[in-house]
């Protein structure tokens, strides 16, 4: 297949998945378990999450992506979250799925969130990197985007950059790029191992604990000129320094870093 063949049907098949997005939760979400503890409110302008000791809940979208970039304005659990994990991730779904995650691993009071990052392609992850914020995530909404293109994914932070993960199928690496996913988002308990590795407990005394969502986005919402501009789009120069300064002074673990994890020797796209 050609290189302008290969190009125009993948065109097509972005073309085929980008349903426009706008409007409310309704319109974008379903509520898939929690029996009630999940809400939307302000007519559909606001969704809630909560846990307690007999269950978490959560919700994915109506439409599968493509490729895409998709922001949503969280606002964190606060107070003592230890134990707790909210998630929101797109993801398709089998044993051989793709996945991006953002994870947000509660602490006890005072202590920083750790936001977990990971990219699965073809059912594999083992592709962490761990950051803390350099702000309060429980005290207002922020904004937590995903870049996904056929180049790269980008994670972003309020507009900046904290991580890249480039397609590096060159040096036979696979990347996610032909399953459609959902954008799914859950609240739930994981004292065996969310908060220093299971050594902090769930305090069930706070609950129910509760995490927030608003202004849901998708790069389909854009206008027509602007549609696509997402499907080739890289990091500047200002933004690639801001990718280092993020990385320099708030990320706490990166898997191609992790020498005892992998003695025989870095996965290939660490190179990358």
């Amino acid at each position: 297949m050609s290189s302008f063949t290969s190009k125009l049907v993948l065109a097509l098949i972005v073309s085929a998945f980008a349903v426009a997005i706008a409007g409310t939760f309704d319109d974008n979400f379903e509520i898939t378990w929690g029996e009630g503890r999940a809400k939307m409110l302000n007519n559909g302008e606001l969704l809630t999450l909560s846990l307690d000791k007999i269950s978490g809940s959560g919700f994915q979208s109506k439409n599968e992506y493509l490729f895409g970039k998709i922001d949503m304005q969280l606002k964190l659990v606060p107070g003592n979250s230890a134990g707790t994990v909210t998630a929101y991730y797109l993801s398709s779904q089998g044993p051989t799925h793709d996945e991006i995650d953002f994870e947000f691993l509660g602490n006890l009071s005072g202590d920083p969130y750790t936001l977990h990052t990971n990219v699965f392609s073809q059912g594999k992850g083992n592709r962490e990197q761990q950051f803390h914020l350099w702000f309060d995530p429980t005290a207002d909404f922020h904004t937590y985007s995903i870049l996904w293109n056929p180049q790269r994914i980008i994670f972003y932070v309020d507009g900046t950059p904290i991580r890249e993960y480039k397609n590096s199928e060159s040096i036979g690496v696979s990347y996610p790029k032909n399953q459609p996913m959902r954008i799914y988002s859950s609240l739930w308990n994981a004292d065996d191992w969310a908060t220093r590795g299971g050594l902090i407990k769930t305090d069930w005394s706070k609950a129910p604990f509760s995490a927030s969502y608003r202004n849901f986005k998708s790069a389909t919402s854009t206008s027509a000129a602007n549609s696509n501009s997402w499907l080739n789009e890289e990091l500047d120069n200002t933004s690639q320094e801001r990718l280092k300064w993020v990385q320099k002074n708030y990320m706490v673990y990166n898997y191609c870093n992790d020498s005892k994890r992998f003695p025989q020797g870095f996965p290939a796209d660490c190179a990358m």
